[in-house]
């Protein structure tokens, strides 16, 4: 049954808006779990991408605004609350790439205040929780400590006798990933500590300003893709498995957490974690931050102890504007009870402290004019107006440049060329156009109209019917062309390092390359003569391109842009290739004959492909077929010397080509650290076994293999009743015994 409590709180104790319980609390139980489910694979994902690959997809506001969601969601359905929820756990699972580090105690994540309302609203809690008179009676005994809130990596340092011994990433909060080797490369680390003493240190790995502008400087010039923000920076920089890259980047850190081996008893409650204490004789946050830097660690100067909610308040309003002056990236203040046995007494819920919170600084907002809106044409040949902006400063960096993302959206906000608007960075990052200052119009502002004709080739533009997607449908299109370009040496295809877009454009207007097989066609002295290119410079950019001749089917295939063929699909096409087309010499001109054979004769055969439904199978067809845009591709790629990793034949699909195995027929779902393999590994064991590797939990699913970490896709597994297994009852599985 729902609950309606207005006055509930959330697993990380804040107060949970009303109006979000009242609604989820309206929603019947089985669309409640299934939006449960939903919000909680989209806060995974987001926090993978953030925690893992250091490469956010949403904004701060976007997560903080789904999280509350998911919490009030719980308020209204105490049921859906398991442990592998979001809103109980801190931090991401481990990628697999470093050893792992078992936190001596966890490493808990902190609840957010984004008004200065709500800091007081924390300071009434902290009051009731220790039994204190409410404000605006004054409280002498309980005092807080303001420090910056760091824009990056936390990190836990451990130090024996003085000597560092072991450094590790906050990780999933009970467990991270050993980074040792390459903290010893950070200058702010110190080898040795002032005294002999058995330590362990928590804090934050950061980019300075200067560096990150640095580095991008010289990716420019290389024609490399710029980094998004100093945090993701600073975060891949440090999780970089040669430490001479991490020691290149110059990396800094602050300390903001001391546990001492011979310290108090840790004080628990029942049921919440631990409460760290500090040391003998260091009774408060304040003198912790005194030792640690007595000890010989970074401590940040700009910190405040004594104050109360309203002095708390000042000092957040102080460092709102000041920040910018900072040589380093700060999101917010972090507001802690500075005694800690008062912190004691307040204890923690699931995933954060009581006696703490951390106040997000609100997006800068500034006025500047929308000169103009100027359509750009995308890989798939998508328009996407962006505008075009007076230069204007905003939290720290000049933009003259916002997406709009479509016509709708331009609608929705009542955008008029020539308006004065209000810009922000959201997250602090990404430039967002908020909306006109309908007072300042004058009379002279436009409409914005998307034009009728591809702004770059001339051909008549398409729109989706139904939809809000205005394309440009000319393949050749020199725009689509050089994204296509784009995305084939990206990542997610060739992984061609150093072909970064102003490269790219370069080889497309002086003709080097017409078409993907031109790379590989490519010489040192083609690559010498663009512009800012030096004879390293293209050398290194050659190798890079020898070097991803040699990459696994699946890789190329993806990277083809194929209409509706992500990863996944391109995953089971190559695997459907493996057995349709004979090993031996020649393979991948033989396999692309196979499919434009397929596509012009019997494209239905496209439907043994495991998980190709009819979209995907017509998709196909249209491009393989006689007067298709990849009629030709994989012959040119063959003909340049490229030659895929073909997977080991087992089929793909249904019917007579059914796979054989022990997990024939089965789809499987992997989530978590499994012992014994990494992600990519367990999917591939599924595959080699017959099974399906699927990405989510359905009802089609069979079996979810699920470690630590697994998340939402295990409450999905137990609400839908689908066998879980876990590492040994996995291997027993492939093995041909019954789990």
């Amino acid at each position: 049954m729902a609950m309606t409590d207005e006055s509930a709180l959330g697993t990380d104790g804040l107060p949970i808006d009303p109006a979000l319980i009242a609604e989820a609390a309206a929603l019947e139980e089985a669309t409640a779990t299934e939006r449960h489910a939903a919000l909680s694979v989209e806060i995974e994902a987001a926090n993978t991408a953030y925690y893992e690959a250091d490469a956010p997809i949403l904004t701060d506001a976007e997560w903080d605004q789904r999280f509350r969601r998911l919490v009030a969601l719980e308020a209204a359905w105490p049921t859906l609350i398991t442990p592998s929820s979001p809103t109980q756990r801190v931090g991401a699972q481990l990628a697999g790439t470093f050893d792992e580090v078992r936190h001596r105690r966890p490493m808990l994540s902190l609840s957010n205040a984004f008004s200065h309302d709500e800091l007081r609203a924390f300071d009434t809690r902290v009051r009731r929780g220790l039994g204190l008179p409410q404000a605006p009676e004054p409280a002498p005994d309980l005092t807080y400590v303001a420090e910056l809130k760091i824009d990056g990596l936390a990190i836990t340092l451990r130090y024996e006798r003085g000597r560092f011994f072991q450094g590790a990433t906050r990780g999933d909060g009970a467990t991270g990933e050993d980074v040792t080797a390459n903290l010893r490369t950070i200058a702010s680390v110190p080898a040795r500590l002032t005294e002999p003493a058995t330590v362990d240190a928590r804090g934050e790995v950061y980019m300075p300003k200067t560096e990150f502008a640095r580095i991008n400087a010289e990716r420019e010039e290389a024609g490399l893709a710029l980094y998004a923000n100093p945090r993701n920076s600073g975060a891949g920089s440090l999780r970089q498995k040669d430490p001479a890259i991490t020691a290149g980047r110059r990396l800094s850190t602050w300390a903001y957490q001391l546990i001492e081996d011979d310290a108090a008893p840790t004080l628990q409650l029942a049921g919440t974690a631990a409460v760290d204490s500090a040391a003998p004789g260091v009774a408060s946050q304040s003198a912790a931050l005194d030792r640690l830097e007595a000890l010989g660690f970074a401590v940040n100067p700009n910190r405040q102890a004594g104050l109360d909610i309203e002095a708390v308040i000042v000092f957040t309003e102080t460092w709102r504007d000041e920040r910018h002056h900072l040589p380093y990236e700060t999101d917010g203040v972090v507001v802690k009870v500075d005694r800690f046995d008062q912190q004691a007494r307040l204890g923690m819920v699931s995933r954060a402290p009581r006696w703490a919170i951390a106040y997000k600084f609100p997006p800068e907002q500034v006025e500047t004019v929308l000169e103009d809106i100027v359509p750009y044409v995308g890989r798939t040949g998508t328009l996407t107006p962006v505008a075009h902006l007076t230069a204007v400063k905003v939290a720290g960096s000049t933009v003259t440049r916002a997406t709009l993302h479509n016509l709708d959206e331009i609608g929705r906000k009542g955008l008029l060329i020539g308006d004065h608007v209000i810009l922000q960075k959201a997250g602090d990052v990404i430039p967002e156009v908020v909306g006109p200052i309908v007072a300042k119009r004058t009379g002279s502002e436009r409409p914005f109209a998307m034009p009728a004709a591809c702004p770059v080739c001339g051909t008549a533009i398409v729109q989706d019917e139904g939809a809000v997607r205005q394309y440009c449908p000319n393949l050749s299109c020199p725009a689509r062309v050089s994204q296509e370009f784009q995305h084939f040496v990206g990542r997610g295809g060739m992984d061609i390092e150093g072909a970064g877009w102003k490269v790219l454009e370069q080889l497309v207007a002086t003709g080097l390359i017409k078409t993907r097989g031109d790379f590989y066609r490519l010489s040192v002295e083609d690559l010498e003569g663009l512009d800012r290119f030096a004879r390293k410079s293209a050398e290194n950019l050659h190798a890079s391109i020898q070097i991803s001749r040699r990459r696994p089917l699946e890789r190329i295939i993806a990277g083809l842009g194929i209409p509706q063929v992500g990863f996944t699909t391109a995953i089971e096409l190559a695997a459907w290739l493996a057995v349709e087309v004979p090993a031996g010499d020649d393979w991948l001109r033989r396999a692309a004959a196979l499919l434009e054979r397929v596509a012009t004769e019997e494209p239905e055969r496209f439907a043994e492909v495991a998980g190709i439904g009819p979209t995907v199978s017509t998709a196909l067809a249209a491009w393989f077929v006689a007067d298709g845009p990849g009629r030709g591709v994989l012959q040119d790629l063959a003909d340049a010397g490229v030659e895929p990793e073909v997977p080991s034949p087992r089929p793909a699909g249904g019917g007579e080509s059914a796979a054989t195995g022990p997990l024939a027929g089965k789809t499987v779902v992997v989530s978590g650290t499994i012992e014994g393999y990494s992600r990519e590994d367990a999917e591939q064991a599924v595959r080699d076994a017959g099974g399906k590797a699927s990405g989510s939990v359905s009802t089609k699913t069979d079996y979810l293999v699920a470690g630590p970490g697994a998340g939402s896709k295990l409450a999905k597994a137990e609400t839908l009743g689908v066998a879980v297994l876990d590492a040994a009852a996995f291997r027993k599985l492939l093995e041909g015994d019954d789990a």
